[in-house]
């Protein structure tokens, strides 16, 4: 139980967890939008508006800065993961879901059967993000850690 508590204090966690979450609840929210149906998968998957990724390493960046200062060593290393994190998710990421997307047309367009099981699947084709999911993200993440901060009194 102690520990717990210790975790519920811990500014700088708690505003990446929410950045993560609160991207999570608007990912699925916009996606059951768009598509005129709630889609759960969402909810814990990865791609789409905005990026959770991109919302929890920069509330998770801007907690530490806020609770630390921008000269400490834990913000250069929340900032340094955060640049990487959103760098591989508008990158490496997406270009692994446009490849889905192709690979799964493939398949699918294929006349004759694959007959091993892990062919018959089709690929995730929302892994990635473009940049305005990331930026997106980043700016939710930013606002999440404000938020979390006025609570904590740190800001």
């Amino acid at each position: 139980m102690i520990f717990l508590r210790q975790m519920l204090r811990n500014y700088i966690l708690i505003s990446a967890i929410w950045g993560w979450f609160t991207a999570q609840v608007l990912k699925t929210g916009i996606d059951a939008y768009f598509n005129r149906g709630i889609n759960w998968e969402r909810m814990a998957g990865s791609g789409g508006m905005p990026s959770s990724h991109s919302s929890t390493v920069v509330a998770l960046s801007t907690a530490s800065a806020l609770q630390y200062g921008v000269e400490s060593p834990v913000f250069a290393l929340s900032c340094i993961f955060a640049i990487v994190v959103m760098y591989d998710a508008a990158g490496v990421r997406r270009e692994t879901g446009k490849q889905a997307v192709i690979l799964n047309k493939i398949l699918l367009d294929n006349p004759f059967h694959w007959g091993e099981e892990e062919f018959e699947k089709k690929l995730k084709e929302y892994v990635g993000h473009t940049p305005l999911q990331v930026l997106a993200g980043a700016i939710l993440g930013i606002l999440t850690a404000f938020c979390a901060g006025k609570a904590y009194g740190i800001v």
